[in-house]
């Protein structure tokens, strides 16, 4: 089935009613991969937005980047990882793996 095709189907549901103007227009963009295609999930989005922050740093802008994300301040993700890694090292080995694979913001 092609791009036209899910369109029909689509635009039939939509004159049929059983899509509202809302949905019909997610929908088409979804299929067109325009703007609003975003994923239903949030933390999905959440994680695809994902960038180290390049003013609230103190090594790498990872605890920043990651408090713009969540919504929660670098200071307690500074805590968290300062814990992680004083119980068996795994908050170290997470930042270097966010540090190399998170590109910074613009």
């Amino acid at each position: 089935m092609g791009l036209a095709d899910d369109l029909a189907r689509l635009d039939e549901m939509h004159s049929r009613g059983a899509l509202s103007g809302e949905e019909f227009a997610r929908a088409k963009a979804r299929l067109l991969g325009g703007p609003g295609a975003g994923s239903e999930i949030p933390v999905v989005d959440a994680v695809n937005r994902l960038r180290r922050s390049r003013g609230d740093r103190w090594i790498g802008g990872v605890c920043g980047g990651v408090a713009v994300s969540t919504g929660v301040e670098s200071w307690i993700w500074r805590l968290i990882l300062t814990a992680l890694a004083l119980f068996g090292g795994v908050g170290v080995l997470l930042y270097i793996l966010l540090w190399i694979f998170v590109p910074e913001e613009p």
